[in-house]
């Protein structure tokens, strides 16, 4: 279900009525059914993996704080995965959903329950659970810290393995085919036919940072599941985040909500602002792109700049629509879900940049990865060594290929030497002026967007040339790519205007800092660039990817 398609626009309104004529007691219950419906929509087996992560992490955290977890929870716990399993991945929905001539005088039970994967996997997980509380009743034994510890690594190791198996098992496959030709087996017999669920890098990042904070002792478990269950699969922040910490999440969910007038605003210009973003920009310049970064033949140097220029505004556009629509849809429920962009294109350094380009994944990384790594503890070496590490993970982090590797590689060796020019300008007085603030800001810009280059490209080979057609041809001014829809041509100066404009007022939304009659211009032009856009079909957001 897309944020920017009918199904949702017919969705949101029926979820929110609903929910303002609940009592409270009921509204989370109701935010949790709407959430797995949400997400069931793309494919429902799916909605069995967020129950396990949901069930494990819920267990873990209680085992943390309290040394055990009571007999009646993990019969709850268990019979509750065992249930999902079998309604969600072995029963066959498609068959009642297709029309069955004689399906009130015959039917079929094989059709109805799946495949032999499905029993294969319901008798996996039965198996695991029964193994699970027989371990249990031997690890509840051992010393306290030990316990919190194991469930800890329990609770890690749950959500990586749900991670590292959808997300990078054919990758790695890929990759040491050569050691299983070597034991003259075929590597073709190794890969399987796995679908990436949608949503899956974010809510098993927000599993693990609930754990560790548990364990931290920076929250308290939540002990109430249907609250935690909403923490984990609140659907406007499920599919492509922000990646929200439980102590702030959590608290909103389990306390009362108060809607105000204000909130209710401020969400809907966020809903508004975030169509425009994706519609009219993102999807604006698809073509544009796609036509250099996915063509075989041989682009010009205008062509490149051009199409990098246009990625750069496209990605930002589409997750920072995406993040806004999110945020915009949580408060007309009540909730606040933190601000993942905040103008990043007008960064001067990279520190600057990552501080304001999708925030909820760089403070997850900088908080549960580069400072358990050892931060800038150890000296300058091993911190630049820590810097890169986080940064390749964060790159591998988006997606099984090499590019995003590679572009994580490349943003940690561009943070390290910032680190040594930083330390290096601490004994120099730079005098601060417009225009080097504008020099810094462009040629910064410049940096990220050659990183964009190599996130975009879909093939080392690609990079290379793309690169060299950078350095080699620079100067060839003959435009061959395709060009931007209508909607982007107009809107784009538009959104420029926006951005300049909220970041002369420090990240002050323009309607609040602008005069009525020049905002509601602003609104009408983007009213105007939205019916443009929406002549074309609705795309998936590029983060659902990943």
């Amino acid at each position: 279900m897309l944020f920017n398609s009918i199904t949702y626009v017919i969705f949101l309104p029926v979820v929110y009525i609903i929910y303002r004529i609940l009592p409270y007691h009921r509204q989370n219950i109701w935010l949790l059914l709407a959430s797995y419906i949400f997400y069931a929509w793309w494919d429902i087996r799916f909605l069995f993996l967020i129950i396990l992560s949901t069930i494990v992490n819920y267990c873990c955290g209680i085992i943390i704080k309290d040394g055990e977890i009571k007999v009646r929870d993990r019969t709850k716990a268990s019979l509750m995965l065992i249930i999902s399993c079998f309604f969600l991945v072995v029963v066959n929905w498609n068959y009642l959903l297709l029309p069955q001539e004689n399906l009130a005088v015959y039917f079929d039970w094989r059709a109805f329950t799946s495949t032999k994967e499905g029993w294969i996997l319901f008798l996996l997980v039965g198996l695991t659970i029964i193994a699970s509380n027989l371990f249990y009743s031997s690890t509840i034994k051992t010393d306290g810290k030990k316990k919190h510890l194991f469930a800890l690594v329990i609770g890690i190791s749950a959500n990586l393995c749900i991670l590292g198996f959808f997300k990078y098992y054919n990758f790695f496959i890929e990759n040491v085919e050569w050691l299983i030709r070597s034991f003259s087996m075929d590597p073709s017999r190794f890969h399987l036919n796995i679908i990436l669920p949608i949503g899956v890098s974010f809510y098993t990042f927000k599993g693990i940072g609930y754990v560790v904070d548990v364990y931290r002792e920076h929250c308290e478990p939540e002990r109430d599941y249907k609250n935690f269950a909403l923490f984990i699969a609140f659907f406007p922040a499920l599919l492509a985040g922000p990646i929200d910490r439980a102590k702030d999440l959590l608290q909103q969910i389990a306390m009362a909500r108060r809607i105000t007038n204000k909130q209710t605003f401020r969400g809907l210009h966020l809903i508004f602002y975030g169509l425009f973003k994706k519609i009219v920009i993102a999807d604006g310049v698809v073509k544009t792109v796609h036509s250099v970064f996915s063509s075989t033949g041989q682009a010009s140097w205008i062509d490149v700049v051009v199409a990098t220029v246009l990625f750069t505004l496209q990605i930002y556009c589409d997750f920072s629509g995406y993040t806004d629509i999110a945020r915009g849809t949580a408060k007309l429920f009540g909730i606040n879900l933190m601000v993942n962009f905040n103008l990043p294109y007008f960064s001067q350094n990279p520190r600057e940049f990552w501080s304001k380009w999708h925030v909820s994944l760089s403070t997850w990384l900088r908080d549960y990865l580069y400072i358990p790594l050892g931060g800038n503890r150890n000296g300058k070496v091993k911190t630049y060594q820590n810097l890169i590490i986080t940064m390749v993970l964060g790159g591998l982090w988006h997606g099984a290929a090499w590019n995003f590797i590679l572009w994580g590689f490349y943003h940690g060796v561009v943070l390290a030497i910032h680190r040594v020019i930083s330390t290096a300008k601490s004994v120099i007085t730079i005098q601060a002026s417009l225009l080097n603030t504008i020099t810094k800001t462009a040629l910064f810009f410049s940096i990220t967007c050659y990183g964009w280059l190599i996130f975009r490209a879909p093939s080392w080979e690609k990079v290379m040339t793309l690169s060299s057609t950078l350095i080699f041809d620079f100067g060839n001014l003959h435009f061959g790519a395709a060009r931007p829809r209508a909607a982007a041509l107009f809107g784009i100066p538009i959104f420029l205007c926006i951005e300049f404009i909220e970041n002369a007022k420090n990240g002050t939304s323009f309607y609040k800092s602008l005069p009525m009659p020049l905002w509601t211009a602003l609104y009408a032009c983007m009213i105007f660039g939205l019916v443009i856009g929406m002549s074309t079909g609705a795309t998936q957001f590029i983060y659902f990817n990943f």
